[in-house]
């Protein structure tokens, strides 16, 4: 496995670990429709939460939220959409991005809450 799939799955997890700490429910991890995979799908009371996860080492240039383009927050959307579909959720809808930076031990998370909409 290469560091920066070890490093996306370390931050998967450590971005899991924080929703649950701020009472969301997991419904799905690494879910996916056709090609498209979406890494975290959550709820709380009010919403059903589909969350892009993007980690990165502390000497990164471009910061990782940069990574969730118009054209990844269609594909998202759409698979977001058949997963609505096909487990007949009947919550709206909302569209997170959780950037994990790892520096050494230490990592410091950023959850972006309605980072994007589907209105694209």
């Amino acid at each position: 496995m290469s560091d920066q799939a070890a490093l996306g799955i370390r931050g998967e997890e450590l971005a899991a670990g924080w929703l649950r700490q701020h009472g969301y429910t997991i419904l799905d991890r690494n879910w996916k429709s056709g090609r498209t995979e979406i890494d975290i799908i959550a709820e709380n009371n009010e919403y059903i939460v589909f969350v892009e996860v993007k980690s990165r080492s502390a000497d990164y240039e471009v910061h990782p939220a940069d990574a969730v383009n118009v054209p990844k927050q269609r594909t998202i959307i759409f698979a977001a959409s058949n997963y609505i579909n096909h487990h007949h959720v009947e919550k709206e809808a909302r569209f997170d991005i959780i950037t994990v930076i790892f520096s050494g031990p230490d990592w410091e998370i950023d959850h972006m809450v309605n980072a994007y909409y589907p209105t694209l």
